[in-house]
């Protein structure tokens, strides 16, 4: 069993801003010397989530539209009362999609499909170097 941890971070734009991680989890797969297992990412910070998604303009705009319906920016929120921050929106955001991911490892790749990328999302309204901790586990 080899356990693998690796942690790294990322310069984002303010929310919402998505960048694609895949190259840095699979050069970090290919580090670990893990053939078959998984790797379980979580972004650090209560305004930052992971998922995948084909990463190209039409699909990243959906997306971005589609979290800005989910939890508009311009309504009001609870979290004001004990902030005054204005970014309410990007924690519940950020709880909707949620901060971690995992990935199945096979034959010592990613198991993604063709189109598929791992990316994180900044829901923060500054710009935020977001801490990603990156734990790989399996065999030989």
């Amino acid at each position: 069993m080899i356990i693998y941890t690796n942690d790294f971070s990322v310069k984002m734009e303010k929310g919402i801003d998505i960048v694609d991680i895949t190259p840095i989890v699979r050069d970090a797969v290919s580090k670990s010397d893990v053939k078959d297992g998984v790797v379980h990412l979580t972004s650090i910070g209560s305004t930052g989530s992971i998922t995948t998604i084909e990463y190209e303009p039409g699909a990243i705009a959906d997306l971005k539209r589609a979290i800005n319906e989910l939890a508009p920016p311009d309504r009001y929120y609870e979290h004001e009362k004990a902030w005054h921050d204005g970014n309410g929106h990007s924690h519940v955001q950020s709880a909707l999609l949620g901060p971690s991911f995992s990935v199945s490892i096979r034959n010592g790749r990613l198991v993604l499909g063709t189109w598929q990328q791992i990316v994180l999302i900044n829901h923060d309204i500054h710009p935020r170097e977001r801490r990603v901790t990156m734990t790989i586990i399996g065999t030989e």
